[in-house]
């Protein structure tokens, strides 16, 4: 039997025919106005035992781009389901009540969203159980369950936020030195306990506010820490130190020092009117430390050695959370249950990467074999057999591990979840949840600074090279290639561009919509699922496919929207390493006939926003057999012929 859900946070309580308490009932979406990946409400009905155990978990709203990419929908269905049987009172990774001892496997090719839904169902499952249980031992426990945003200012009035401003004057006179601006400010220090979600969502952003609170455990807390003006509270020291020197917490007789581990960067506060400081970070304080977020404690900042004879200069900064984020206890507790401490857990990210640390390793090797490649790219091409055999291995690894073994297939969908994610609070901790994509876009980012766009295009595309090399077996096979007019071929290259700004604007208004145009792209349907999808998409990838027998990389070159929005920014390389002669285009047209991607024009000169920098042209600038300049000064330096002589 299923009450009607009621009470803060809303949840329904579950009853056996005899009127025991089986669990509550609660959607994710009512308890913690949860929200996806792509920053769209996301919806999970799920229901939690008293003890913490989840029953049952259902996803019934969402607006997330696995869809789009390539994940099934049972897949997702499956993943979520997989919750059952989990106990959400620990830590991160979620501890199983069965045989397994760690929480639901991601849905591959969906490391992100996974995630986000765990947090979603973690965080909202606590506020339920934390709300119809309480802990007996204590007068008064945090609210960690009420849902409202402030605004700075208002932060500020009620205690939420506390200051300490210290002057260059007072802090010359702690450290026994002078200052000729002593009314400046030498570190303007602001504090906030982050566990209560007003403060936290308000002052960080409910995405990353979730998903630090699934980071820690029930019971523990989180701490807010910023600072502008000279002096930095994290200093540098702790980055050898293992602990940060210049800072600690006291309570008491209790003296708490944080640790590296526990800290998360912010670039940002999220809050209304908020100012903007130099250095912010969220400290995590486990309960087992000993720390209480319902008594008054301080922060001590070391300034460093002072002029009194007692030691550092110090400065404190008091802070006790407000009562209205306090609720007693009840007068007649409930039967207490037994609760363990969460054990230390490390960060999500982490454990992704050491799980795929051979994939990791495979494509660390690849991308450094392409990055001697590109800089030792005139020692390669002179010699020609030997570059050409390296790129059809490079290709082919490319299309099998990056491909069809690690999915690792980038799409125009990663490019739009960017440029939402700086709009609405970009997270490093999102993007390094999928480690293979993180590492592609990194080297991507870092090549089209010194060789432009087609770094990636030509060299770590899996569709791309599924189409060079198909296009190289045709040719094999006498396959005749259609020769498109250069004037023609110029006017199509702008449909992948009219297709990107078309995904990009749709977007900012209906990501989901923007997602499916994004099926232009063949990629999941080819390179993703293999082909294991319904019939239109594999007649779409497969037409294109055909159509590259005839035309080669013919996706690439005119309807590919993730190659436009890399020519956009790949405008700003810095240097130009691909060589010309000065009868290239003028008296000779090689390199434009054999071009892959019909990129040079019929005059010489290379297009950056088309070239896939495969280095063809290159290996015909070394080529004395091909190229018409090496040529004619092999002729010049022949010696001429004798003129036959005569007897006298």
């Amino acid at each position: 039997m299923i009450d009607r859900a009621d009470g803060k946070p809303p949840a329904a309580l579950v009853r056996a025919a005899d009127g025991r308490v089986l669990g509550y009932a609660f959607s994710s979406l009512d308890v913690s106005g949860s929200v996806g990946y792509a920053g769209r409400p996301l919806d999970i009905v799920a229901a939690v035992t008293p003890t913490g155990i989840v029953a049952g978990a259902e996803i019934v709203a969402h607006e997330e781009p696995i869809l789009v990419i390539g994940i099934p929908r049972d897949a997702l269905a499956a993943y979520v389901a997989s919750f059952r049987g989990f106990d959400v009172r620990g830590g991160t990774t979620l501890t199983s009540a069965g045989e397994t001892a760690r929480g639901p496997h991601a849905v591959a090719g969906a490391t992100i969203t996974s995630t986000v839904i765990r947090d979603a169902i973690v965080r909202s499952a606590r506020a339920v159980l934390r709300s119809r249980t309480s802990a007996p031992e204590r007068a008064a426990r945090l609210d960690r369950e009420t849902l409202r945003r402030s605004s700075w200012a208002s932060l500020l009035a009620e205690g939420a936020v506390q200051r300490r401003l210290v002057s260059r004057g007072e802090a010359a006179k702690l450290l026994g030195t002078r200052d000729n601006e002593p009314d400046k400010a030498f570190i303007d220090l602001w504090m906030a306990l982050a566990t209560p979600p007003p403060i936290g969502e308000s002052l960080l952003g409910q995405r990353i506010y979730e998903s630090e609170t699934a980071k820690i455990g029930p019971d523990d807390d989180l701490l807010l820490i910023g600072a502008s003006g000279l002096y930095s509270f994290k200093g540098t020291e702790w980055r050898q130190a293992g602990t940060f020197t210049r800072i600690e917490i006291v309570q008491g007789s209790r003296t708490l020092r944080l640790k590296p581990a526990d800290h998360t960067a912010v670039e940002q506060l999220h809050a209304a009117g908020a100012p903007e400081l130099r250095e912010i970070a969220v400290f995590r304080i486990p309960q087992a430390s000993g720390f209480d977020s319902t008594k008054p404690f301080r922060l001590d900042v070391d300034l460093g050695a002072g002029a009194a004879p007692s030691g550092p200069a110090v400065v404190s900064l008091d802070y006790r959370i407000p009562e209205r984020y306090l609720i007693a206890a009840p007068a007649e507790p409930p039967p207490a249950s037994t609760t363990a401490a969460p054990a230390p857990v490390q960060a999500v990210w982490q454990e992704i990467w050491w799980a795929r640390r051979y994939e990791i390793g495979v494509l660390g090797a690849m991308l450094t074999v392409l990055a001697a490649i590109l800089i030792f790219q005139d020692s390669v091409t002179a010699h020609g057999v030997f570059y050409y055999r390296l790129r059809t291995g490079y290709l082919l690894l490319t299309l099998v591990f990056l491909g069809f073994i690690a999915n690792a297939q980038l799409s125009v969908v990663n490019v739009l979840t960017f440029i939402h994610a700086l709009l609405s609070g970009f997270r490093w901790e999102l993007f390094l949840l999928d480690p293979m994509v993180f590492l592609l876009w990194s080297f991507v980012a870092f090549s089209m600074l010194f060789w432009g766009r087609g770094v990636f295009c030509g060299w770590l595309c899996p569709f791309g090279t599924l189409q060079e090399l198909t296009n190289q077996l045709a040719r094999r096979l006498g396959i005749k290639q259609i020769e498109i007019p250069f004037g023609l071929h110029e006017r199509l290259w702008m449909i992948k561009y009219v297709f990107f700004v078309a995904i990009l604007a749709i977007s900012l208004r209906s990501i989901l919509t923007a997602f499916q145009l994004a099926e232009v792209e063949p990629f999941k349907t080819a390179i993703t699922m293999k082909f294991l999808r319904e019939w239109p998409f594999g007649v779409y990838a497969g037409l294109l496919l055909l159509a590259g027998l005839f035309v080669e990389r013919f996706y690439c070159r005119y309807l590919c929207p993730l190659g436009a929005a890399l020519a956009i920014p790949a405008r700003m390389r810095m240097f130009e390493w691909l060589k010309r002669y000065r009868e290239c285009g003028a008296e000779c047209h090689v390199c434009a006939r054999r071009c892959t991607v019909q990129a040079i024009h019929p005059l010489g000169q290379i297009n950056p926003n088309e070239c896939i920098y495969c280095l063809k042209c290159q290996a015909n600038y070394f080529d004395q057999d091909v190229c018409l300049h090496l040529k004619k000064r092999a002729q010049r330096r022949q010696p001429l012929p004798q003129a036959p002589s005569h007897p006298s």
